[in-house]
């Protein structure tokens, strides 16, 4: 496999840093050999591991530093000694905001690691034909270097073996660990038995057969379904309301209220009934309603595992007050709670709730956040 330097800012200097956005949701063969093209060509890799602080889900079943621990243990003590692992959170719908992060993260990195370098020369690294790699048009301040794809080998390949082996690799001769073997390091592999092992990664596996179970429902279908879903996301006195889930997929996750919409209801009177069924909200129907402020699409392709998913949410702002209105939770929503902005946990949230949050709230949220 080669690189080719495809860019190069004008004047730069031999390569100071080589950045790989990589997820390595599990770490293979073609993340390993375009570190290691990084670096034959840089003094310094730094990897920025992406969809960190993310909830456990089939898509996302390892932590950033399960994750990081599969590349360390891919590479000896002395290429390690060069390699620079920082988690990255996705930014969904605000691609703006995103990039600012990864320029503000490699910026830092490098006045850590060389604070007498004022102007360090950067290559940002990766398959350029890979359609989930067109962050690599984004830095048009930093060389580029493109990749070609090892194999063709993709994460989502390795997940889905796992999967369909229920999360099982203890028999050395099974079909999936020979697949393994193939495509990732024994290393990697050693660890995914451990990882596997866990409770909350064995929900993981259970969720996965549960969704793959809901897609048979529709696998007749001459196409794929579309599934529209509403929410409510209801702010007052720097509070949001949210509620915890008793049923997959998402299975005591903290959500927004919302659900599926009906047929025979508008987006906003099925965000109205949803909030009501899911919360009990003690406010009048007719002040939840004058208190929209934004009705917004949310449609990342990838945003439910359930299939294409398209949400439709509503900001709803009550006037400030010195208390709260009271709440309970519904039958499919056991807990429903008024939750500060700066106690939102990402890690804990479902599916992309976090990230409608933090589109519809805005700058006082992020502030609030830190972020």
């Amino acid at each position: 496999m080669g690189c080719m330097t495809v860019t190069s800012a004008k004047g730069a200097s031999p390569t100071d840093a080589a950045v790989f956005i990589l997820r390595a949701q599990p770490f293979h063969f073609g993340h390993r050999t375009v570190i290691e093209q990084a670096l034959s060509q840089a003094k310094h890799v730094l990897l920025l591991l992406g969809s960190a602080h993310q909830p456990r889900s089939p898509r996302n079943p390892f932590t950033h530093s399960e994750r990081a621990a599969m590349i360390r243990a891919s590479f000896s003590d002395e290429d390690n000694a060069r390699i620079e692992i920082i988690p990255l959170m996705d930014v969904l719908y605000n691609d703006p905001a995103w990039i600012t992060n990864i320029r503000v993260a490699v910026g830092r990195e490098m006045l850590r690691l060389d604070p007498s370098n004022p102007k360090p020369s950067i290559a940002l690294i990766g398959h350029s034909k890979d359609e989930s790699s067109y962050y690599l048009r984004l830095f048009p301040e930093w060389q580029s270097i493109d990749c070609e794809n090892y194999q063709g080998i993709n994460a989502t390949d390795l997940r889905r073996a796992i999967f369909d082996a229920g999360g099982d690799l203890s028999d050395e001769s099974s079909e999936v660990v020979r697949y393994l073997r193939t495509v990732t390091t024994e290393a990697v592999i050693d660890l995914l038995r451990g990882f596997l092992a866990q409770r909350d990664v064995v929900e993981v596996v259970e969720e996965d057969r549960f969704i793959q179970n809901y897609k048979k429902g529709w696998a007749n279908s001459p196409y794929p379904p579309t599934f529209v879903t509403v929410a409510a996301v209801v702010v007052q006195s720097g509070h949001v309301l949210l509620v915890k889930r008793k049923t997959r997929p998402g299975l005591g996750q903290i959500a927004l209220p919302g659900g599926f919409l009906r047929s025979d209801e508008s987006i906003e009177d099925g965000a109205i009934r949803e909030l009501k069924e899911d919360t009990r909200l003690k406010v009048p129907e007719a002040v939840l309603r004058g208190s929209i402020r934004e009705a917004k699409v949310f449609d990342y392709p990838k945003r439910s595992a359930r299939g294409r998913t398209i949400a439709h949410a509503h900001l709803i702002q009550l006037r400030d007050d010195t208390s709260l209105p009271k709440v309970r939770g519904g039958d499919e929503t056991p807990v429903a709670m008024w939750v500060p902005f700066n106690q939102i946990d990402p890690q804990r949230m479902f599916e992309d709730h976090y990230h409608i949050i933090r589109s519809l709230i805005g700058t006082s949220f992020r502030e609030e956040l830190g972020g």
